[in-house]
């Protein structure tokens, strides 16, 4: 136990992607920065079980603002962080991304939001889904079923149409892209402290004062911002602030899975990702002739919410597997599902309408970036801009709660309001797809 405290500007709990990133901005506007995550590096926790795929259909237009915002980010990577990590960074591999109609998508808001924002599209029939992307098969099975429902089998009931975002991609490896976001935070003069959990949250009445962390360290700061992923529901139980949540998160494990890509999806670039409500997945190639394949919630299936982030199996199920294999071959019919599984287990950190929160709280000088997982990896270059600018006006004196922050990024010149992050909102049905599209 060390008796002499640690000190600086403000406290970052957990290093995911995004974790890193609110480091990093923090850091470069000046602030003495200390990172704690209970793993053992930068982004190991649930930044490793994530697809890493580049889109921009939200449901408002805030968050398609955002995630065009941080495209232009990963394109600039080397330029963003002002450096490379040892010579290298991670790599955004653009290859287009799909979205096949389904109902309940309010596709004519989508792209409205999209001419808005200047995100460039194509809207595809049947016959130019066919033309275009040959290996997959434009029929209609909705709705999801599993996969043990015989109906599931049935022939298609119609043919598809689609639009088609050129932009679209992913990022080639996530968990060294939050490694990168690390190494330009410690080129500002922030400080990481890894296999360091936190124990408490250390506050008086109206202000956060720092943490403690389970060597018994205490590290002092006036500002703490919890970005622990699965575990934020339980930091925010330390600090005290659960009760003022309209909207709560909840861990919740995952699993994505790998496969090897149909003859024709990949050719000189991976093939692109493909957001497929219909059937209930989502799927993108991958170097070396990989296909990534993920689940998107389908009203069918179980979801498997945890009471304890840390106590889970952790290894891919057949079950799981099956169904989002199963799928993704019924779309793509010329891939091969092997008998023995192959992906990741992760656990997500989930909030009520898979919407995150990026707020203040009623603690003075303690802020949150969370329920982020699964559709959020995305937006992590934007995420630390969008909290440095919060912190900034909060602590400035503004009442963000009454009058909510706006901000114009910096890169598209849009503005977005921060409300929309809100603690405090309500779930919407018209402002979420409720689920990992967010």
């Amino acid at each position: 136990m060390q008796d002499t405290p640690i000190t600086a500007d403000a406290i970052v709990i957990g290093a995911g992607v995004i974790g890193c990133d609110v480091a990093y901005e923090l850091a470069r506007h000046g602030r003495s920065v200390i990172v704690v995550d209970r793993g053992p590096g930068a982004g190991h926790g649930s930044t490793s079980a994530s697809s890493a795929c580049i889109r921009f259909n939200y449901s408002t237009f805030t968050a398609v603002a955002v995630s065009w915002e941080a495209k232009q980010r990963w394109i600039g990577w080397e330029e963003y962080l002002e450096g490379t990590d040892d010579g290298q960074l991670a790599r955004f591999v653009q290859t287009g991304a799909l979205c096949l109609e389904s109902p309940g998508q309010q596709r004519s808001k989508v792209l409205g939001f999209f001419d808005r924002a200047g995100v460039p599209y194509e809207e595809w029939d049947a016959e130019t889904l066919a033309a275009r992307l040959p290996a997959i098969d434009p029929g209609r099975f909705w709705p999801p079923k599993r996969v043990t429902d015989d109906a599931f089998w049935d022939d298609a009931g119609g043919s598809l149409t689609a639009y088609w975002t050129p932009d679209g991609g992913f990022v080639d490896d996530p968990v060294f892209a939050a490694h990168n976001l690390m190494t330009a935070a410690v080129r500002k003069g922030a400080r990481f402290r890894f296999r360091s959990a936190v124990t408490s949250v250390l506050r008086d009445d109206q202000r956060v004062l720092g943490v403690a962390i389970a060597d018994g360290t205490r590290i002092l700061a006036p500002l703490v911002v919890n970005v622990s992923g699965p575990h934020s529901g339980v930091v925010n139980g330390m600090a005290g602030v659960l009760d003022e949540f309209a909207i709560t998160t909840r861990p919740m494990r995952q699993e994505v899975h790998h496969l090897t890509a149909p003859d024709g999806w990949n050719h000189e670039v991976p093939g692109p990702m493909v957001a497929d409500l219909d059937l209930g997945t989502y799927f993108r190639g991958a170097p070396a002739g990989g296909l990534v394949v993920g689940g998107a919630e389908p009203e069918c299936d179980e979801l498997q919410w945890l009471d304890d982030a840390d106590t889970y199996a952790p290894t891919v199920s057949k079950a799981v597997y099956e169904a989002q294999a199963y799928r993704a071959a019924r779309r793509l019919p010329d891939l091969s599902v092997p008998n023995r599984p192959s992906g990741v287990v992760g656990v997500y950190d989930v909030s009520d309408d898979w919407v995150p929160i990026y707020d203040r709280t009623s603690l003075d000088g303690y802020y949150v970036a969370i329920g982020t997982s699964g559709n959020q990896f995305k937006n992590a270059p934007v995420v630390g801009q969008l909290i440095n600018a919060l912190v900034e006006a909060a602590e400035a004196g503004k009442d963000h709660d009454a009058d909510p922050v706006s901000m114009t990024l910096p890169l598209t010149g849009l503005t977005i309001d921060l409300g929309d992050y809100s603690r405090r909102r309500h779930v919407d049905p018209d402002k979420s797809s409720f689920s990992v599209f967010g």
